[in-house]
């Protein structure tokens, strides 16, 4: 069967699964639609949250970053793995101790003021509406190449899926769905990363296989072999960087605590019935994470090899089927700049011939190496598994935050459940189509969206949640302050620097020469500095919330 073929029904199957749980799982009160009645298992938690955290970026573009940054672009990687680790240490069990049903929850209480809440809930929008908008990217770009539509039609598909099961399950159907989206890309991502190292080096496993030499019996190192290539073509060596210091240390810092300010996680933590699950739920989850993200190097660098050798310096009317239908997606491109038939990839953009749109390297990754159709197949449904996981999520977290924080907390106190249940599905559609459009009209590759989203997160809510957990002395004039200032600081480097407007500027203008990913460390500091100065010439905190606070961080309450 052609590639098409096993799409459809892989991805049919897949569909099915999710829109049958959703069936199964139909909620009719708020504590369901919110957080599942705290009944999850913490085993069903920790695979859920993998899949909630594991998202297009992680699964699509993550990998081709670094397989066209090589060094630079493991900042990424160890930005979101050293966050959830921040996240699972630092705030998972002491919010699952608080009981709340958002972070706009939380930091309401806490702060025991309806005015810090709205500003948590509109950071929490614009936070989930920017990592939204890469996930419904990702969508696209998959419908686009295996099931041949236009990228703005596979993003409308994608919005229906999506609606149709966060809508009617809520927080419960969409967990077990994505009990299932994890189970469905771990397995997609692992196979052809398997039959790729063998391919490759000889070694099964893809984490050794990355550090081992080439099964040609050269004796040379995959790495060493990447290096040459690169070098060939006047790129920077693959394991060297190209970035700043400080550039990488802003980014990394921003990735990790912005994981940590990530509403659409640390909601996961509010759906298991005691805090020891919650704990043992962040273990379980850190190990189904660990399985993907020590793949994705090797998988990059397998990507790169193949890509380079495939198509560098060969005769276009002799290139592999899977370049053209890449090609009819609009996601590579090439020009005969010099007319002479060939396929020229160099560093040098006056010379190039060759643009690939880096979202691509993980799903072409099968087919540059010949692998079975149904395997390309399988990359595909992985692909939307992880996708749709994130953005069911991320909206959950904008019609809760609408439905819960404003609605019931602050406008209609005395609205019924039954209400407050219809807002939410209500607020959950209107987040769709507002997902859809920014997914139609991205400001940057998935990744580099999501990354942004982060930054956002960095700067407004995770100051306010680790100083609400560990310094008595903060006060709702202090938080209120820090998070207005921290996220409006980030949206003015990334509409200026990364949107071009407001006057634009390029890489010479960056602040400290921080690129806009990594300027959510700058903004998260001077949020931290604002708060801590502004509480400290205000009045203190309440003392029964001082007293919250302690009782939060007591070790022997947390069981």
């Amino acid at each position: 069967m052609d590639i098409q073929t096993w799409t459809y029904i892989i991805v049919g199957i897949t569909f099915a699964l999710y829109i049958g749980i959703a069936f199964w799982s139909k909620v009719g009160s708020t504590s369901d639609f919110y957080i599942a009645g705290s009944r999850v298992s913490p085993l069903a938690n920790g695979m859920a949250t993998a899949a909630d955290w594991m998202s297009a970026a992680s699964f699509i573009s993550m990998a081709g970053l670094i397989a066209f940054m090589g060094y630079d672009g493991a900042v990424y990687l160890m930005g979101w793995t050293g966050g959830y680790v921040l996240l699972a240490l630092l705030l998972a069990p002491y919010l699952r101790k608080f009981g709340k049903f958002t972070v706009p929850d939380f930091i309401g209480d806490r702060y025991y003021s309806n005015w810090a809440r709205t500003v948590a809930v509109i950071c929490a929008i614009i936070v989930s509406f920017t990592y939204v908008a890469g996930q419904m990217r990702g969508v696209g770009v998959v419908f686009a190449r295996f099931l041949e539509v236009p990228i703005d039609l596979g993003v409308l598909i994608g919005m229906a899926i999506v609606f149709f099961y966060a809508v009617l399950g809520g927080m419960k159907g969409i967990t077990y769905t994505q009990v299932a989206q994890y189970c469905i890309l771990i397995f997609a991502y692992m196979v052809p990363a398997f039959f790729i190292s063998i391919q490759l080096t000889g070694v099964v496993l893809p984490q050794i296989g990355f550090g081992s030499t080439l099964a040609d019996g050269s004796g040379t190192y995959l790495l060493q072999k990447l290096n040459q290539l690169n070098l060939e073509l006047g790129f920077a060596e693959y394991t060297s960087g190209s970035k700043s210091m400080i550039d990488v240390f802003a980014i990394t810092f921003a990735l990790m605590v912005g994981t940590a300010g990530l509403p659409h996680v640390i909601v996961r933590f509010f759906t298991v019935p005691r805090v020891r699950d919650a704990r043992k739920s962040v273990g379980y989850a850190l190990l189904f994470i660990a399985i993907l993200y020590t793949t994705a190097p090797a998988i990059a660098a397998f990507a790169r090899v193949n890509l380079i050798e495939t198509v560098s310096t060969e005769e276009y009317e002799d290139v592999p089927e899977w370049f053209s239908n890449w090609e009819q997606t609009g996601l590579i491109t090439f020009t005969d700049k010099n007319k002479d038939g060939r396929i020229k990839y160099v560093a040098d953009e006056q010379q190039n011939e060759l643009n690939i749109d880096r979202d691509i390297m993980v799903l072409a990754n099968p087919e540059i190496a010949n692998l079975p159709n149904w395997i390309v197949a399988l990359v595909a449904a992985g692909g939307l598994a992880a996708a749709l996981s994130t953005a069911a999520g991320l909206l959950l977290v904008i019609s809760t935050s609408i439905s819960h924080d404003l609605i019931k907390k602050q406008i209609n106190p005395d609205i019924s459940e039954k209400g407050e249940l219809v807002w939410a599905r209500l607020a959950a559609g209107f987040a769709v189509l507002v997902a859809g459009y920014f997914g139609i009209n991205p400001p940057g590759f998935v990744a580099a969206t999501v990354a942004l989203a982060f930054g956002l997160a960095a700067a407004s809510f995770f100051p306010a949640i680790i100083l609400g957990i560990f310094d008595k002395r903060m006060n709702r004039q202090g938080a209120i302050s820090g998070m207005v200032i921290g996220i409006v600081l980030m949206l003015f480097y990334m509409v200026k620097y990364k949107l071009g407007l407001l006057g634009g500027g390029t890489q010479e203008d960056w602040w400290f020469g921080i690129s806009p990913e990594g300027f959510g460390t700058v903004a998260m500091f001077v949020n931290l500095f604002f708060s801590i100065l502004i509480s400290r010439m205000t009045m203190d905190p309440p003392e029964e919330v001082q007293q919250m606070v302690e009782d939060i961080r007591s070790p022997g309450k947390l069981e």
